[in-house]
């Protein structure tokens, strides 16, 4: 069914070459097609939203798998959960070729500063995903070896709860991540600091 009243370019308030320069012809290519048919099919959209898309569908991770939850971080490759669809199938070994760092289990202070270096040596933009409440608060372990809270450590972006999270879980808090980087929340690194 046909619109009646396209909406045009003017209606959103856009300042079109045709609003700026009211006495200049029509060109060949809007005699042919139709000024009301070209506005009425055009997709509008800001550079800035164009890449956000992009790096939302090639976010590629860099596992930081250390317990349990690594075995249900795993899992999100297989065909029943297939993180291919988002675009990140690909999990890179190394943090040169990785933009997200996803932090499942507990991490002890032997491995904070491993965790740290693979964190600077990432690309930007970066995001962190921690994964489980161990990588997130500790967990359980609120002993002297265990860190009580990778953020300690490196910026955070998404806190994944359980004990250990289901795979399920783990995709929602990438939708997640996907959605605050369309929508244009800045990663967490430009966001705060790292707590001392």
């Amino acid at each position: 069914m046909a619109d009646e009243n396209p909406a045009r370019l003017r209606d959103y308030g856009l300042q079109s070459e045709r609003l700026l320069w009211p006495t200049k012809g029509p060109s060949q290519f809007e005699e042919d097609l139709g000024v009301d048919e070209l506005e009425h099919a055009l997709g509008l959209t800001t550079l800035e939203k164009a890449v956000r898309w992009a790096q939302t569908k090639s976010m590629w991770p860099d596992t930081f798998g250390l317990a349990c939850c690594a075995i249900e971080m795993m899992s999100i490759v297989s065909a029943r959960y297939d993180i291919a669809r988002f675009g990140m199938e690909a999990f890179r070994s190394s943090p040169r070729q990785a933009d997200l760092l996803i932090v499942s289990g507990r991490v002890a202070h032997k491995m904070a500063q491993p965790l740290r270096q693979i964190y600077d040596q990432m690309l930007e933009p970066k995001w962190v995903i921690a994964m489980g409440v161990c990588a997130s608060s500790g967990g359980m372990f609120n002993n002297y070896t265990i860190l009580q809270g990778v953020d300690r450590i490196v910026p955070v972006d998404i806190y994944i709860p359980f004990c250990p999270p289901r795979p399920e879980a783990l995709m929602e808090g990438i939708i997640r991540l996907h959605e605050a980087h369309l929508a244009g929340v800045p990663p967490a690194y430009e966001r705060v600091g790292v707590a001392t």
